[in-house]
């Protein structure tokens, strides 16, 4: 059931926010979410009467300002000159030591870098640089994260990833951001997310708020964050698994040409249990770098995948551009 109270009344005080605090150097204090019920800003899903808890959307947007430069780039509304990394601010303020891991222009994956023990949350925060072929299509990479069959091309220990309550309106989204602060959002719900066991960890389980921002540039911004323990009751049935948490997650693509684009990729995980992170990065930074290795070959224009996916959207955009001159007065 659709809530009563008017989106002006709920979230006419985030247009009041102050000016974005990307550029500066202050810790990650503020929450995301509210554990106080009465502070909590809710919208509802297209699941009747289910609500999803909306998020400090300033303090998120800081929050991957501040680990992407790539994000902030797109966000500060800097990324339409074709820069990609080459028009990066990498200077690291001094509360950010980024340790280079892995650096090399001819790979896919050509910087990874890491932050161990993140915000004190005892887990790592690890960044990844690629450089494809191809058009700058955030929705398209987008599906490679969200969708399970898409997934399951690349992720061999996904076993579930579903995207349970989208919000019911995406006007809602983009008035609580702020009308364009961060771009559009285009798309935004709480999603699940399951693995299989391999040989070093069982099987997990993931609640994560996520969406998708673009902008006028062709940039796009593929962001999400944990849900929290009051969130709980959003769950599917069944046997509860270690809880793993994605404190921060974002994917940033920024047009660097015609055919070309960076990508930025942002994960800070935390795996659930007692395993140490010498075992835990190099799974992880395996399972990233499959997931640009399959990027590189369907941007490239292979088997035709690519092209099926842009005459669908165009087909979308036309019936989309049809349905509103119908409803013109």
């Amino acid at each position: 059931m659709k809530s009563s109270t008017p989106f002006y009344a709920r979230f006419g005080m985030v247009l009041a926010t102050a000016t974005s605090r990307i550029s500066t150097s202050e810790a990650f204090s503020t929450p995301v979410f509210q554990e106080t019920t009465t502070l909590r800003r809710t919208a509802p899903s297209q699941m009747e009467g289910v609500e999803i808890e909306l998020p400090d959307f300033d303090e998120l947007f800081y929050r991957i300002g501040r680990v992407s430069p790539l994000a902030r780039l797109a966000i500060e509304g800097n990324a339409g000159n074709g820069g990609g990394f080459g028009a990066v601010d990498d200077i690291n303020p001094n509360d950010m030591k980024w340790k280079q891991i892995e650096s090399n222009k001819r790979r896919t994956v050509h910087q990874i870098d890491k932050i161990d023990n993140f915000q004190n949350l005892k887990c790592p925060i690890v960044r990844f640089r690629s450089s494809l072929n191809g058009p700058c299509e955030g929705e398209k990479f987008a599906e490679f994260i969200m969708h399970l069959e898409e997934r399951k091309r690349w992720d061999q220990q996904i076993a579930d990833v579903s995207e349970m309550y989208p919000i019911y309106d995406m006007a809602t989204a983009n008035l609580a951001m702020g009308m364009g602060k961060y771009g559009d959002c285009s798309r935004l719900g709480v999603g699940y997310c399951q693995t299989k066991a391999n040989l070093v960890v069982s099987p997990r389980e993931q609640l994560t708020l996520c969406g998708i921002q673009t902008f006028e540039c062709g940039s796009c911004i593929i962001w999400g964050t944990e849900m929290e323990e009051w969130h709980n009751h959003l769950l599917p049935d069944g046997e509860r698994l270690t809880r793993a948490k994605t404190h921060l997650f974002s994917t940033t693509l920024v047009p660097t040409g015609p055919d070309t684009f960076d990508v930025e990729y942002v994960l800070q995980l935390d795996i659930g249990g007692q395993l140490p992170t010498f075992l835990t990065v190099p799974i992880l930074t395996e399972t990233v770098k499959s997931l640009f290795s399959h990027a590189k070959e369907v941007f490239s224009g292979k088997n035709g995948e690519l092209e099926k996916f842009l005459l669908e959207k165009e087909a979308r955009t036309a019936a989309m551009t049809e349905r509103s001159l119908l409803m013109t007065p």
